[in-house]
C-alpha cells in the first residue's frame, strides 16, 4: 500500500463541502495527506476538516468560488500563507446542473453551469500548475468529469458538454504539464447518488436507467478510491492525459 501513500502530500479538493468531494477528502487524508478542503459555504467546510481532524487527519478549510478568478486567486495565495507550500496532489471536482431542453434553456443556465464544470476546472488548473511551477514542485492534477463527457443524455445539454469539455481540457493540460513534472489526468464517474442528481435517480426515469447499466446498480462512493489514489500518487507516476472510467459498465450498454 506504500505505493498508494500520500504522506508528505499536500492535497487540495474542490466542492469538497458535500457528496463526492468531501468524501474524496477524506479518502486522501485516510492515505496521509494533508488535506485543504475548498468550497463556498466556509461552515460546510469547517465540519468537513473537523471530521478528518478527529479521524486524525490534517485539514485545512479555505473559501473558494470557482467561478470567480479573484476568488481562486485569494485562495491560492492563502494556501501558500498559512502552509508555506504549494498543493501538490489538486482534485477539480467542482459541478454542478442545471436541467432542460437544449431548445429552451437560457443562456443564464448555460453559463452558469459552463463556467463552473468548465472554466473552472481551467481557473483551479491554471494557479494550481503556477504555483507549482513557481515553488518548482512536480505534481498531480485529477479532473472529475463524467461518463456524460462521452455518452449524450436528455436535458442534460450543458453539462454534457462541460464534461466533455473537461475531458478533452484534461488532455491539453496534461500537454503543457509534462515538462514540469504535473501529471493531469481525470476520473469520469458514473451515477453515484449526490445532491445534483438525488431526487432523479429515486423517480422512475432513474430506475429505468439503473436496469440498464451493466452492474444494474448505481455506484458506491468506496468505488472511486481506487482510481483517484491511483492518479494522484506515485502509483501512477507514469500516467498522465488518461482518463480512467468508474461506471459499473454503464457505457457498455447497448443501443
Amino acid at each position: 500500500m506504500s505505493l498508494f501513500s500520500l504522506v508528505n502530500r499536500t492535497a487540495l479538493v474542490t466542492g469538497a463541502s458535500s457528496g463526492l468531494g468531501r468524501h474524496f477528502a477524506q479518502v486522501l487524508a485516510d492515505a496521509g495527506a494533508s488535506v485543504v478542503v475548498a468550497a463556498r459555504r466556509m461552515d460546510r467546510l469547517e465540519e468537513v476538516a473537523g471530521e478528518i481532524g478527529k479521524s486524525g487527519g490534517k485539514a485545512l478549510a479555505v473559501e473558494m468560488d470557482v467561478t470567480s478568478e479573484a476568488s481562486v486567486a485569494a485562495a491560492f495565495q492563502g494556501i501558500s500563507e498559512a502552509l508555506g507550500r504549494p498543493c501538490d496532489v489538486v482534485i477539480n471536482n467542482s459541478g454542478m446542473s442545471r436541467e432542460g431542453w437544449f431548445r429552451e434553456q437560457s443562456e443564464e443556465d448555460w453559463d452558469a453551469v459552463l463556467d463552473t464544470n468548465l472554466t473552472g476546472v481551467w481557473r483551479v488548473g491554471k494557479h494550481a500548475t503556477n504555483a507549482m511551477i513557481a515553488a518548482g514542485t512536480k505534481g498531480s492534477i485529477v479532473n472529475i468529469a463524467s461518463i456524460t463527457a462521452h455518452r449524450t443524455q436528455f436535458m442534460t445539454t450543458a453539462y454534457c458538454v462541460s464534461k466533455a469539455g473537461v475531458d478533452h481540457l484534461t488532455r491539453h493540460m496534461a500537454l503543457e504539464n509534462a515538462r514540469y513534472g504535473i501529471r493531469v489526468n481525470a476520473i469520469s464517474p458514473g451515477y453515484y447518488k449526490t445532491a445534483i442528481n438525488d431526487a432523479y435517480l429515486d423517480s422512475e426515469a432513474g430506475e429505468a436507467m439503473r436496469k440498464r447499466i451493466a452492474f444494474r446498480r448505481f455506484g458506491e462512493y468506496r468505488e472511486l478510491d481506487g482510481a483517484l489514489l491511483l492518479l494522484a500518487s506515485e502509483a501512477g507516476s507514469y500516467m498522465t492525459g488518461s482518463t480512467i472510467v468508474v461506471d459499473g459498465g454503464h457505457l457498455l450498454s447497448p443501443i
